[in-house]
């Protein structure tokens, strides 16, 4: 059996404390989740544990995210010399962006395709972080972690997602993301 990681984390600052966008490999790591079906469970990591992260990425088969090229390989970038790029890795969002041609939210395919969505977002993931409230950035981590595996799974199985359009038609993305 394959050891699929999906992966998601969540960073100690925003866009507007690090300069921009531009500069997300300043955002540090808060929490970074991994669900392994080798291990059929969660697996949590604070920054203390960046690099048992990377290689847990490393021994996956795949790993597969949302964003995970641009966004999460950047923040995980000065913990690690770790070409994290070359990873086999699944980045959902790259996909559908290369086929529709624009880019769509992870809320957005899951609220349409799964019929759930997200807890929270990555600010109020910041702002927690900032209380020193570890436990529901652990907790929305794992449930954006959740969502993933499932549009995942999801699509592999029936070989679409879907999303509304601009006049809030539901439209089937084709995907090929079988194993």
């Amino acid at each position: 059996m394959r050891n699929i990681a999906y992966f998601d984390l969540e960073t100690q600052k925003s866009a507007d404390d690090v300069g921009g966008w531009s500069h997300a490999d300043r955002m540090r790591v808060s929490v970074a989740v991994v669900y392994s079906t080798a291990l059929d469970d969660f697996v949590v990591y604070l920054e203390k544990d960046v690099l048992r992260l990377v290689n847990d990425l490393m021994k996956a088969d795949l790993v597969v995210g949302f964003n995970v090229k641009s966004f999460d390989y950047t923040v995980l970038k000065p913990y690690t010399p770790v070409a994290l790029q070359k990873l086999p890795t699944l980045d959902m969002l790259e996909d559908v962006k290369r086929i529709i041609g624009h880019r769509l939210s992870l809320d957005a395919l899951a609220g349409n395709t799964l019929d759930t969505g997200k807890s929270a977002d990555g600010l109020q993931a910041v702002r927690w972080f900032k209380q020193g409230n570890i436990e529901p950035i652990i907790a929305y981590c794992k449930q954006d972690v959740a969502v993933t595996r499932d549009l995942y799974r999801f699509g592999c199985e029936n070989g679409y997602v879907s999303f509304k359009n601009r006049r809030g038609i539901s439209q089937r993305i084709p995907i090929n993301w079988k194993l």
